[in-house]
């Protein structure tokens, strides 16, 4: 038997969620390790030998940047945003399903005018040669975790978006 157009698409949706959701997983989990690791040696450094790698901080920096941005998309896919529902949960549902749908838009709309910001700033850094502080790496190399994050937000956002369009009364949450 043939599927529907409509089964079709869901079907995809459901499988790029699966990808994207693995990556943003693989990359928080390398993203912490490494800076894990990475501060860990360091303060063995300054204990043992009583310097420390001069690259550290800067890393351990902008892998938090990384870190916190897909972080937040692994979050929406989760729907484990912060929210405060007290007052939301007592309103009928197809009230609540605008409220959503406004705030998935707005989300969406940030994190894709964020994901548009940010390659004009990786742009702007390759235009201009800069690098970095402390390693005198270009800039642009850390500069692209801001869209890249803001790729995976604005994904996930979207598909929370479509989500709640076609979700019906009496649907799971």
């Amino acid at each position: 038997m043939q599927s529907l157009p409509h089964e079709n698409v869901v079907e995809v949706q459901a499988e790029m969620r699966e990808v994207l959701g693995k990556i943003e997983d693989v990359i928080c989990a390398i993203a912490l390790v490494f800076m894990t690791a990475l501060t860990f040696a360091n303060v063995v450094s300054r204990y043992v030998f009583s310097a420390s790698f001069s690259f550290s901080e800067e890393i351990t920096t902008y892998l938090f940047v990384l870190l916190s941005l897909i972080g937040s998309a692994a979050a929406a896919r989760r729907k484990a945003h912060l929210g405060f529902t007290a007052i939301v949960d007592l309103l009928s549902f197809g009230v609540k399903k605008a409220i959503a749908t406004c705030s998935y838009l707005l989300a969406f709309l940030f994190s894709a005018a964020l994901f548009w910001y940010g390659i004009s700033m990786v742009q702007f850094q390759i235009a201009h040669g800069q690098v970095t502080a402390g390693m005198q790496w270009p800039e642009w190399i850390f500069g692209a975790f801001v869209p890249l994050g803001a790729f995976f937000i604005a994904i996930e956002f979207l598909f929370l978006l479509i989500d709640t369009i076609n979700s019906k009364e009496g649907d799971a949450k």
